[in-house]
């Protein structure tokens, strides 16, 4: 792991300490700036879906830390064997679902590379009492996830010519909406903490809560939601070299109960591509909440809580 220098200010409201989804930043007493970069390869064939998916994982930070995105810039590696076409409808995609967002496009920055590459730049703004930070989660809160797992074992059963059309097409689908709508309801609620599910999985990142909450969180196998096929998929063998690491790499902040099948242990290790946000909240708000959530058409589950006592651990029970 690479030391970064440590600058001391005191507007840095959320800095590198604990691994949050954003940077934030104090203007003055009533307004934060919220600041976040992504950017990863194609997942998919076609270019305009891959647009939209890579500026909609972009804009999941901001909305994670409970702010408003406003701007956005493009930040691409433009690999010289593509065609300019397909680069100008990875453009177009990521363009419609940024003014999906209502976010400003102020430009953005291209450089030649052998691997093409996409993603934003985003800047929000947040009330600096409301700030959502992977910190901020209590005993006794109930955690809710907003979208299904299992984009990252599908598209490798993708990439192995294995996938279902329809399996492909729907985690394609839940890769590319926004968590604007699910963001937007949970700020009528008191949300204490939480993050969004990328890269380093479900338990991943829930451990980074765990450890920076300091609670233990325990979760329920049986309530999560999967994308059709996940579990077809990884039974067959059909799991991303990401989950692995995810579980090498978390596993020792993790219990699971042996009744939970080992399919199952795989998808919530699986690397997520724009996932869901997983909030922290009083267990007397989760159920309203949640059927607020479901009545604005977001796919949501209540899959846990938070404790005291094992800080920093994740129990998965089944």
């Amino acid at each position: 792991m690479v030391n970064l220098p440590k600058h001391v200010d005191p507007r840095v409201l959320v800095g590198l300490e604990t691994s949050d989804d954003a940077g934030v930043y104090l203007l003055r007493d009533d307004l934060a700036l919220v600041q976040t970069l992504d950017f990863f390869s194609p997942l998919t064939d076609d270019p305009y879906m891959f647009g939209q998916i890579a500026a909609a994982n972009s804009l999941s930070d901001i909305y994670a830390m409970g702010a408003q995105p406003l701007t956005a810039l493009n930040i691409a590696c433009y690999a010289p064997c593509v065609p300019l076409s397909v680069m100008g409808e990875v453009l177009r995609g990521g363009a419609d679902k940024i003014a999906e967002a209502g976010v400003a496009l102020l430009g953005g920055h291209t450089v030649e590379n052998a691997d093409f590459k996409y993603g934003l730049s985003v800047t929000g703004v947040v009330d600096p009492n409301k700030i959502i930070k992977n910190s901020g989660a209590k005993p006794r809160d109930s955690i809710i996830l907003t979208k299904p797992l299992g984009t990252g074992i599908i598209s490798t059963a993708y990439k192995a010519g294995l996938v279902d059309e329809a399996h492909m097409q729907a985690a394609l689908n839940i890769m590319a909406e926004l968590n604007k709508t699910a963001a937007k309801v949970f700020a009528a609620y008191e949300v204490h903490g939480g993050t969004d599910i990328t890269g380093f999985g479900l338990l991943g990142h829930a451990v980074e809560v765990a450890r920076a909450s300091q609670v233990e969180i325990v979760l329920s196998a049986s309530e999560l939601l999967l994308l059709e096929g996940t579990l077809k998929y990884a039974a067959m063998g059909l799991i991303p070299a990401g989950a692995y690491r995810n579980a090498e790499h978390f596993g020792n902040s993790v219990s699971i109960d042996p009744a939970v099948p080992e399919a199952l242990v795989d998808a919530c290790y699986d690397p997520q591509t724009s996932g869901g946000l997983l909030f922290a909240l009083p267990s007397a708000e989760a159920g309203l909440a949640l059927l607020a959530l479901k009545q604005s058409g977001v796919r949501a589950a209540q899959v846990g809580f938070c404790r005291a006592g094992n800080a920093g651990r994740v129990l998965v029970k089944q």
